[in-house]
Parts: structure tokens; sequence; C-alpha cells
């Protein structure tokens, strides 16, 4: 009997983990997808309009292309949110990447 109380127990412990698990991991998916649809407005926006909302970038890097990539980087619970935002040689947002920003 105590065999069955024992391997119940961890069946029910595992099942209540894996739930876990995959409750964070559905939110985490929910952040990334508002945080794309969020930047994803700043598509075919002027740099203007972008430095006016988000200020100016911490970085700048210039590619072969001659298109810029104006990067912004902030930090939460000690994670790094690192925003990537593609600006062509007319000044118009053309793209974006975003990692670790939920």
């Amino acid at each position: 009997m105590t065999k069955f109380k024992f391997v119940f127990i961890i069946i029910l412990s595992s099942s209540m983990f894996l739930t876990g698990c995959q409750s964070v991991s559905k939110k985490i998916d929910e952040k990334t997808l508002q945080e794309e649809k969020e930047l994803s407005k700043w598509l075919n926006k002027s740099e203007s309009e972008l430095k006016i909302v988000y200020g100016q970038p911490d970085k700048i890097e210039f590619l072969e292309t001659r298109n810029r990539y104006y990067i912004y980087s902030s930090k939460k619970y000690n994670i790094t949110c690192v925003r990537k935002f593609e600006v062509n040689p007319n000044n118009i947002v053309i793209g974006f990447t975003s990692k670790n920003c939920f």
C-alpha cells in the first residue's frame, strides 16, 4: 500500500510540475506575441517618430546595405531587453527584432 501512495505522489507531483512549466511557457509566448504586435506598429514610420517615443538609441550599428540598426537596451529583473529597429537610408523603419522583452 505504501508503494502505491509513493507512486501516486510522484505522478501527481510530476504532473503539477509539468503543468506549471507549460503555463509559464504559455505566458512567455503570449508576451512575445504582444511585443511583436506592438513593435510591428513601427514599420513604415519615420526615424524621428521612433526617437520621439523611445528617445536616442543606446547604440547605432551601420550595415553594408546603408541601413542602420537603432538599438535600445533596458534591464528588468536582471534580464536585459534588447530591441533593434532597422532604418533605411530614407529614415523609415523597415524591420525590428526583440530579445528578452517580456
